[in-house]
This record gives C-alpha cells, sequence and structure tokens, in this order.
C-alpha cells in the first residue's frame, strides 16, 4: 500500500465525524470524496485511528459488517434507526451523501 498522510488520514477522520447519526457511508464512498485510490486506503486508516469516532457507521458496500464487528455495530445502528434486514445495512434508506 503507498504512504498514507497525515492529511489523508485527518480527510477521513473528518468525513467519518461528520456521518450524522441514522445515516451509514461505505469505505468506497469515504474513499471517493477524501480522493484517496481504494476503499482499502479508508479501511486502515478506521482499524488504526478511528476509536474516538462513530465508526460503527462506516459499513462496506454490502451492507453486512465484518463479523469480528457484526454484533456491536448492527446494535448500535439499530439503536440510531437504521434499517437493518437480517444482519445487513439497507443502503438506499440511510446511505449519507458525502457531497453534502
Amino acid at each position: 500500500m503507498a504512504a498514507i498522510t497525515e492529511e489523508q488520514v485527518e480527510r477521513v477522520r473528518g468525513l467519518v465525524a461528520a456521518i450524522p447519526a441514522g445515516q451509514v457511508s461505505t469505505y468506497g464512498d469515504l474513499a471517493t470524496a477524501a480522493g484517496l485510490s481504494s476503499p482499502r486506503i479508508v479501511g486502515w486508516i478506521m482499524r488504526t485511528d478511528t476509536a474516538d469516532l462513530p465508526w460503527h457507521r462506516v459499513v462496506p458496500a454490502s451492507g453486512r459488517p465484518a463479523p469480528h464487528l457484526a454484533t456491536r455495530q448492527l446494535e448500535r445502528l439499530r439503536a440510531e434507526g437504521v434499517p437493518i434486514t437480517d444482519g445487513r445495512v439497507q443502503l438506499r434508506g440511510c446511505r449519507w451523501d458525502t457531497s453534502a
């Protein structure tokens, strides 16, 4: 993976912090909004530097959280009113517009 700058990290952190309660964003949406070449870069940043952010509002494009996070993440999202069916976030009903 290419070197990640502090500016890129802060851009992603700012976007994640801006996701409103009851809405979600995908790794790909955030990568595009931050001008990054891959959703994997967002994933790396999320794994290393977002403990103080609403990390639970970031999901894969499939809407299905990673197995090791699913229970905790889906509980938090349900509490915010995010539509979930069969363990999958229904993106059509709650996807945050990163351009807003």
